[in-house]
This record gives structure tokens, C-alpha cells and sequence, in this order.
């Protein structure tokens, strides 16, 4: 089930606040698009590109809880800090919340001015998202509550992510027609293939916050 989006302080305000500072001067218009002119597909190298960002940053999360002690999985670097497993439980809850993006797009119907309202962002996005030095706050919903365990949250991060995947993988619709605006001015109209991107750079971000937290000084020490 889709979780609703756009809700007041969603995750997709959220997530992309961070490209306000610094980033702005990043998008231009006459940035090259991935895609030939007027092409709505995803090209070959943008299937095989989200679908190896969703599988590598998969892998990587998931190597992570797998080879942690209890300990390192639970520390936190200070009391207002996500231990490890808190990152984790996050980028399991927001899955089914970004993706819904997506498919919201698609329920919207082919924007006519697709080309012009979205070209450049897919750039723009990777660069933005992967910037850890501007921070945001986590919505309520998202928030982890630190009951789960870690093979609870492998276990609903793998379903969620080969839900995702499946589509990366067997989607034939023209994605990148279909749009949603983004709340944030800077970013304006997205389209579906860029929303999709957000899933695996969301991860890849939290992916960067863990390697922060196994970083600090205090971090336990392995057996």
C-alpha cells in the first residue's frame, strides 16, 4: 500500500531541502538531459543507472547491519543522534513513502511539457541529496521508534526495495512524461524517472549519516 504523499513536512519536502544552500546556482537550464529530445523512455544507461543505485545502495545498507555487533549497532553519538539501527529503520520506513512519489506521477497523466519543465534535475539531484552538509529534520512519520530489530528491518528493507526494483527493471512506460511538482520552488516539476532516483540517493545519503556515526571516536570497537 502507498503511503500518502505530500503531506504537511513530508519526506519529500524533506529530502530535498538540502539542495536550498549551495546548490541553487547548480541548476541551469541548458544543463544536457540523459535522454534524446522529446524521448520520454528511460534509456538503457538510466535503467541500468537507477537500478544499480538501488542495488548497491541496498547492499550496502544491509552489509552493514549484518556485521555490526549489537553494541555498535545501538550507539549513539549523542542522545539527539540516530544509532545505526535508527538510520536503518529510516531508510526502511521512507521507502514505500518516496516511491509513492512515482507512482503518483504516473496517476497524474502525461505532462506535455515534460522536456522543458525537468531537464537538468536528474543531475542536479544526485549532486544535492549526496551533500551531508546541510541538514534537515525528519518528519514525525518517519521518525524511527527503535522497536525493531535488525532482522525485522532487513527483512521489510528487502521487500520494499524488490518492489522498487521490480519496476526499475520491468517498467516500459514513458516516465519521464509524467510529473509532480515538488513543493520546493528551486526544484518546481519532477518527473517520475527523477522521483525513482530519490529512492536509492535517500539511502545513499543515510548511507553516508552511518558511516558518520561508525566514524566517531567513541564508536564500540569490533570483537
Amino acid at each position: 500500500m502507498v503511503l500518502p504523499i505530500m503531506k504537511s513536512k513530508s519526506l519529500l519536502a524533506l529530502m530535498l531541502a538540502v539542495a536550498f544552500a549551495g546548490f541553487t546556482s547548480g541548476l541551469r537550464a541548458d544543463d544536457n538531459a540523459s535522454a534524446a529530445a522529446g524521448d520520454a523512455r528511460l534509456t538503457k544507461e538510466e535503467r541500468a543507472h537507477v537500478i544499480k543505485l538501488l542495488s548497491d545502495s541496498e547492499a550496502r545498507t544491509i552489509e552493514v547491519l549484518n556485521k555490526l555487533s549489537d553494541e555498535q549497532l545501538h550507539f549513539k553519538p549523542a542522545p539527539d543522534k540516530w544509532s545505526v539501527l535508527e538510520v536503518a529503520e529510516h531508510i526502511m520506513l521512507s521507502e514505500n513513502e518516496i516511491f509513492g512519489a512515482v507512482q503518483k506521477a504516473i496517476d497524474s497523466g502525461v505532462n506535455p511539457d515534460w522536456e522543458a519543465k525537468t531537464k537538468g534535475k536528474s543531475e542536479f539531484l544526485e549532486k544535492a541529496i549526496l551533500d551531508r552538509s546541510h541538514k534537515v529534520q525528519a518528519p514525525e512519520a518517519l521518525v524511527p521508534a527503535g522497536k525493531l530489530s535488525r532482522q525485522e528491518i532487513i527483512a521489510r528493507f528487502k521487500e520494499e526495495r524488490a518492489k522498487t526494483l521490480k519496476f526499475a527493471r520491468t517498467t516500459r512506460l514513458p516516465l519521464k512524461s509524467y510529473t509532480m511538482d515538488h513543493p520546493a520552488p528551486v526544484l518546481g516539476t519532477l518527473n517520475a524517472y527523477q522521483w525513482l532516483l530519490l529512492v536509492p540517493l535517500h539511502n545513499m545519503r543515510h548511507n553516508l549519516q552511518i558511516d558518520e556515526v561508525m566514524a566517531n571516536p567513541n564508536f564500540p570497537k569490533g570483537v
